[in-house]
């Protein structure tokens, strides 16, 4: 325990400057104690009390400024570039054919435009599986905080790709752009909830692994926004669009350096006590740190000797057996709960309410506007009404409102309030994603895995989600063509077996420590066994090896 007792030493002077006043008066006379003006009487209560909220302000400065720079290049990118590529469709559609024509003195075809606009879309996602393959080496060989900076040579090249690519008369530019701006995303939106899940307390560690959540609907909603055609959505202005996404990256570069890396990456994974006890000092002060870092020289003890894990060593080992099965039911469910497939409706819902052709764009930001909401919602009371019960009650409304929106769009022709219906049912569906699985279940292999298996897990989670997303993207017109009005049933159908799976199988970790949520899953992967793990001897370990 000799990073505890480091600490206290460290710590020592200053509690024996605030103690020794405390140990003088209760040595002196009742008399000694209670003399004195009662303005002297109520002055000594007050230094005390003014310093702990100036250090709770000041810890509570340094968490947020982490959660921003972590979040404006990370979830942030993801989000506004999934919505900015809408704006200029058909702009650049006219640019690809205009290319092609320069090239060859011939028009291109409609499909093959049209083919090459869907390379131009799907590329995004398959470069986010690149990415999400990519994180996990990068948390452990750079750490959490350097990688997120290094991801941003993606985005610098993905702009200059985007801002030369009209004069250079090239849509290739555009497609290898499109790329690396996924690599980007894949990296990002792994290692951002990985860092932060490590940085913050216990007791704030789902608000803010949730925050992840609220940067990529703000980041939807400012793509909308830049997006309009009185803003950068104009014929002449859509390279300008797609490389405004040097903005956040240049923040992040500018703030993320100044803040601190993972205390538990910087003890665990490359055993630097020091460096971990100056990390915590800034995130969190002198307050309780020392009940902190004796859970943090537990919980390395615990990954002694262990190197990080491989992805498929997860699936081979029976001790993380529910904790894999939770990753991948809950984690598919969140792209195949049918939260995308819905804004491809809200275009002709909404025209159908009668809301004229050139004000549709600014309904669509009040679909983004709702699941923003949603998130800050859902980071406010997440930590009291814990995470089983935000999954449960998202997927049972999402259920609900599908339901509705489905007999909605079956009956739109016959009475004229049912296309209101539907576009009430458009937003309350989104309202119900913001809520739980947009947040929620990005936080889920920062707690059920430990430090060992983290990064592999995350790996595991990005692959699945980006896999997931490509595939919808390329079966949906073909569901929507088979289906037609029915298209939700499947959807609902995950909807209801990921509530089920969560209210049978996922453990609640609210309040709780890495270590007490390892021990409470190894008793339920294990139910006859009555012995917990064995920790081993507190050496500290260097687990750089993927």
């Amino acid at each position: 325990m000799h990073l505890y007792l480091s600490a206290q030493m460290r710590f020592w002077p200053l509690v024996g400057m605030n103690a020794q006043p405390s140990v003088q008066r209760s040595r002196a006379s009742p008399r000694a104690a209670t003399a004195g003006t009662s303005w002297g009487r109520q002055r000594r209560p007050l230094r005390p009390l003014l310093s702990r909220m100036l250090e709770k302000c000041i810890q509570g400065r340094v968490l947020l400024l982490t959660i921003c720079a972590a979040g404006i290049g990370g979830t942030f990118q993801f989000g506004y570039n999934l919505s900015i590529i809408n704006a200029p469709t058909l702009h650049i559609q006219e640019f690809t054919n205009q290319t092609w024509q320069a090239r060859t003195g011939q028009p291109l075809p409609d499909h093959l435009v049209l083919l090459i606009w869907s390379l131009i879309v799907s590329l995004y996602p398959l470069g986010g599986l690149f990415g999400a393959l990519l994180a996990g080496p990068l948390a452990i060989m750079l750490g959490r905080k350097k990688s997120l900076l290094v991801n941003n040579i993606f985005v610098v090249a993905a702009v200059i790709l985007f801002g030369f690519s009209h004069r250079a008369g090239s849509f290739e530019m555009i497609m290898l752009g499109r790329l690396l701006m996924g690599v980007s995303a894949g990296v990002s939106m792994n290692i951002q909830p990985m860092y932060l899940g490590e940085s913050a307390p216990k007791e704030l560690r789902g608000a803010v692994a949730m925050s992840s959540a609220i940067f990529t609907a703000l980041g939807i909603v400012m793509g909308q926004v830049v997006g309009l055609r009185e803003l950068l959505g104009g014929p002449q202005a859509w390279p300008l669009l797609l490389a405004s996404c040097l903005v956040p990256g240049v923040l992040q570069l500018a703030s993320l350096p100044l803040l601190p890396e993972s205390p538990r990456y910087l003890l665990i994974d490359r055993g630097d006590p020091e460096a971990c006890l100056a990390a915590l000092q800034r995130l969190r002060g002198t307050a309780d740190l020392a009940l902190e870092l004796a859970e943090l020289e537990e919980e390395r003890t615990a990954c002694q000797g262990l190197r990080a894990r491989r992805p498929w060593e997860l699936f081979q080992d029976g001790t993380l057996r529910r904790q894999v099965t939770s990753l991948v039911v809950l984690g598919s469910a969140m792209e195949l709960c049918g939260n995308d497939s819905i804004y491809t409706y809200a275009f002709s819902v909404f025209r159908e309410a009668g809301i004229p052709q050139e004000k549709v764009q600014y309904v669509v930001i009040g679909t983004g506007c709702c699941e923003l909401l949603m998130a800050f919602v859902g980071c406010v009371v997440i930590e009291k009404v814990g995470r089983r019960v935000l999954l449960i009650g998202g997927y049972c409304l999402m259920t609900c409102w599908g339901s509705i929106f489905t007999v909605a769009l079956c009956l739109q022709s016959s009475f004229h309030w049912m296309p209101y219906l539907a576009m009430s049912c458009i937003f309350a569906f989104i309202l119900s994603f913001g809520i739980g699985p947009a947040g929620v279940t990005g936080i889920l292999p920062t707690e059920l895995f430990d430090q060992t298996a983290r990064p592999a897990a995350y790996m595991v989670c990005g692959a699945l989600m980006w896999t997931m997303l490509f595939l919808v993207g390329l079966g949906y017109p073909f569901i929507m063509k088979g289906l037609s009005y029915f298209l939700f049933v499947p959807f609902l159908g995950v909807c209801v077996c990921a509530a089920i799976y969560t209210s049978v199988f996922l453990p609640e970790t609210k309040g709780k420590t890495f270590l007490e949520i390892s021990e409470e899953l190894h008793r339920l992967n294990f139910p006859r066994r009555s012995q917990g793990p064995t920790w081993r001897g507190p050496k500290v370990i260097q687990s750089t090896e993927l």
